[in-house]
């Protein structure tokens, strides 16, 4: 079985119907993921079922089952974006959704410049710099309808990263493999300081799997103090637990 043919039978295995155009989409990404892990390290896996099951039906886990939280036309930062998990297969099921992709390695972001461009993501931008650093930019701070994050570093340190992105009322998306309820324990001084309220914990299950996931989705609730983020040495010694 090719993996146009096999994403499309995971996808509807996971609740998601995909257009034609978009599984052409989501099979360009795969091939351009591929051929550049040659020579640049995105990802360790490649296998093209574990691509489509891990990567892109996981990336998609993070929308909400009626659209409350990922609104129309809402503007989301994916934060840590990698290889561009989550914000690429978000953009091409919810081509409404205005998305920056932000990372840290420039020769991600171009990969990432390059898809974008050959998938025809109009509304997909990127941005370079440390999360830490950019928060504290007018320009960036609380300016988000949505953060979304995938295994990036435990939910303590994620929360002083990703929160101060988000407008009040808005959301952080974190997503969680098996220790999520320890983490959502470690988390309650840090959802504090930082004014967040975790509001629903969605269990996942992937096509093919059994191990343990969840969604935590984190409703802002008030402004996030300007010391924070702190330097990443304290970020990193120092967590708000």
């Amino acid at each position: 079985m090719n993996f146009t043919d096999n994403l499309a039978i995971q996808l509807k295995a996971a609740g998601f119907s995909a257009t034609t155009d978009q599984l052409s989409q989501f099979t360009t990404y795969y091939e351009m993921l591929i051929e550049t892990n040659k020579y640049l390290n995105l990802t360790a896996i490649t296998d093209p079922h574990e691509v489509a099951v891990k990567h892109f039906v996981d990336s998609l886990t993070a929308l909400d089952d009626k659209d409350l939280i990922f609104k129309e036309g809402a503007k989301l930062l994916d934060l840590g974006t990698g290889a561009g998990f989550t914000g690429i297969p978000l953009a091409i099921m919810r081509p409404d959704l205005e998305i920056v992709l932000s990372d840290s390695l420039q020769k991600r972001l171009n990969f990432l410049s390059d898809v974008i461009s050959k998938l025809g993501l109009h509304k997909v931008t990127t941005l370079h710099g440390r999360a830490e650093d950019i928060s504290h930019d007018s320009a960036h701070r609380e300016a988000y309808d949505l953060v979304t994050s995938r295994a990036v570093a435990r939910l303590p340190v994620l929360l002083e990263w990703a929160l101060p992105y988000v407008k009040q009322n808005g959301y952080m998306v974190a997503l969680k493999g098996a220790a999520y309820e320890e983490e959502m324990a470690e988390a309650s001084k840090a959802l504090k300081i930082l004014k967040g309220s975790i509001e629903q914990v969605k269990p996942v299950q992937l096509p093919t799997l059994d191990d343990k996931r969840a969604i935590i989705y984190i409703k802002k609730t008030g402004v996030t103090p300007k010391l924070y983020p702190r330097k990443p040495k304290d970020i990193k010694t120092k967590p708000l637990v």
